[in-house]
């Protein structure tokens, strides 16, 4: 049965709804969600980055509950590291590392870093 499975949704902190929102849509694409309980989510191809924010009254939560900065979360960049680069660059977004050669789920590829507003990690790695 396990290996079946697929990861549908991942969960983030942000001290900043607003800020955040602009980041993931803006930045990363992702399309933002707000369900009819005013919780917010993140949707980025077929899986979903629920967002906890200050005041979110979730449950049940992990033992050590996920906040603000301590995610480090990789995206597969669909076009090579260099425009990568230039695409974070446009967006004023500062790269932590890279390119640089990593191995990702799908096997060898080139990463670039950058953080979202809170401090996360946040990989984009091309397969090309």
């Amino acid at each position: 049965m396990g290996a079946n499975l697929e990861i549908d949704h991942l969960v983030i902190g942000v001290r900043d709804r607003r800020r955040s929102d602009r980041f993931y849509s803006e930045v990363l694409g992702a399309t933002v969600e707000t369900s009819a309980r005013g919780r917010a989510a993140y949707r980025i191809g077929k899986q979903r980055l629920n967002v906890h924010e200050p005041g979110t009254s979730a449950s049940p939560l992990a033992a050590d509950p996920v906040r603000p900065g301590n995610s480090d979360l990789c995206f597969v960049w669909p076009g090579d590291p260099v425009s990568a680069v230039e695409h974070l660059q446009a967006h004023g977004v500062e790269i932590v590392e890279g390119p640089v050669e990593r191995h990702g789920a799908q096997g060898p590829g080139v990463s670039v870093y950058c953080r979202d507003p809170d401090g996360s990690l946040i990989e984009l790695i091309s397969y090309r």
